[in-house]
């Protein structure tokens, strides 16, 4: 679909939101749009939206690990194109506090299974962004015989993922995808915090924001190989700490739980068997790639995904894993522990595969759109590159948007193979 999204009851154009491009009088002359609330094996409430005009035979599933999807800019299109559109939620949507992925894979299960049950012939995943971790993870597990399914989280969890229905897909899509939450995470948080839990606690050794480190303004900060060096390797040792922290937390949580068994336990062991802690992780907006565009050139403007004051976004309330369990934190958020990670998971998806890159993208690199494609375990996949930035919207004020662009071109993939 490529027509100027508009206001409801206007014809003036607006600039497209994140994620979301149209209204509902945009989709295709006889779409019905049907809301379809689901439980997982475990028991959870989720909820989707089933996007359908006619009889297709084949559904196209988007899906994020931390957001809801059902107004995502890419579904009129898919609509277009002749398959139907399964947009669903997960049971954390906006909810870091409890995002963890092995339960996100028995969502995912339910919705899929749920389509099988439609009689949809084909079904084909659109891992956008964050969800190409989760749906790489999810076809990881659904290849394995139930038994064989990862049986802990990185939590110590049992996942009771053998116990889950995971209905096989027949080709992905991958969207402005970055190689997991974690590896994203690690990839930017900062390391010159000296005091976890500290927000202004400083290594001036490694401040990204200091000139004396290459610092300067507008992306044009100009750091030296020595110091990106130590910058990663302090990075990885910063999530390596609140991994022991997150760690030490459940340990804690766990021992208390364990000696309720005793009889006459204390007030205070009650409170704490019952007690979940939040970690606070501050700075997590610190990619060296965001203020030196020097550093895999791409069409990307200076900034980041969360603006271009990223000292500001970077010390802000808001960013990523900025509050988070410790059983999310090593689920999710770590670049270290964390499952849901493309270099683990990519090599299992042997299915037709395309990879739509952005070459304005903010969060992920060329570099790593690379690396992702490479680790495809398909002999059938596809790399295009279309300018926009991560969400697909224009890098100049005249040009269209490459959402557009994008959406034209996993239309007419979809075709090719068949799907459409």
């Amino acid at each position: 679909m490529t027509a100027t999204p508009v206001e409801p009851g206007t014809r003036k154009p607006r600039r497209p939101a994140l994620g979301i491009d149209w209204y509902p009088q945009q989709l295709p002359a006889g779409t019905q749009a049907t809301n379809v609330p689901l439980r997982t094996a475990d028991g959870a409430p989720v909820n989707g939206t089933l996007y359908c005009r006619g009889n297709p035979r084949t559904a196209v599933c988007l899906m994020h690990p931390r957001e809801f999807l059902g107004c995502h800019y890419l579904v009129p299109a898919l609509v277009e194109a002749g398959c139907a559109v399964w947009a669903q939620g997960a049971r954390s949507v906006g909810n870091d506090l409890r995002l963890e992925h092995e339960q996100a894979l028995a969502d995912v299960a339910a919705g899929l299974e749920h389509l099988r049950g439609r009689g949809f012939e084909k079904i084909v995943l659109v891992g956008n962004s964050g969800g190409s971790g989760l749906y790489s993870y999810y076809v990881q597990q659904a290849r394995l015989a139930p038994a064989d399914r990862l049986a802990q989280s990185p939590t110590g969890r049992p996942t009771g993922l053998d116990a889950v229905t995971m209905p096989m897909v027949d080709g992905m899509v991958y969207l402005a995808p970055h190689p997991g939450q974690g590896r994203l995470l690690l990839g930017c948080i900062d390391p010159s915090v000296s005091v976890e839990g500290d927000a202004l606690s400083l290594d001036a050794s490694l401040d990204p924001f200091d000139p004396a480190n290459g610092y300067a303004e507008g992306g044009q900060a100009r750091y030296t190989p020595e110091f990106i060096e130590r910058y990663r390797a302090a990075q990885r040792l910063r999530v390596q700490r609140l991994d022991e922290r997150a760690r030490e937390l459940i340990a804690t949580r766990q021992q208390a739980r364990k000696a309720l068994k005793t009889p006459g336990a204390s007030r205070e062991l009650q409170s704490r068997a019952a007690h979940t802690p939040i970690m606070t992780v501050w700075r997590t907006d610190a990619d060296l790639r965001c203020l030196d565009l020097s550093l895999d050139p791409s069409d990307r403007p200076a900034g980041s995904i969360w603006g271009t004051d990223m000292l500001g976004s970077n010390y802000g309330a808001v960013g990523f894993g900025r509050l988070c369990s410790p059983q999310s934190w090593l689920s999710t958020w770590s670049g270290i522990s964390s499952m849901a990670a493309l270099e683990k998971t990519a090599p299992f998806v042997n299915l037709p595969a395309l990879l739509v890159e952005y070459t304005g993208d903010q969060t992920t690199f060329p570099q790593s759109i690379r690396e992702i494609f490479g680790w495809l375990g398909s002999t059938d996949k596809q790399h295009l590159r279309v300018r926009g930035d991560h969400h697909g919207r224009p890098l100049t004020p005249d040009e269209e948007p490459g959402r557009y662009a994008a959406a034209r071109e996993i239309a007419a993939w979809l075709r090719a193979k068949d799907f459409a």
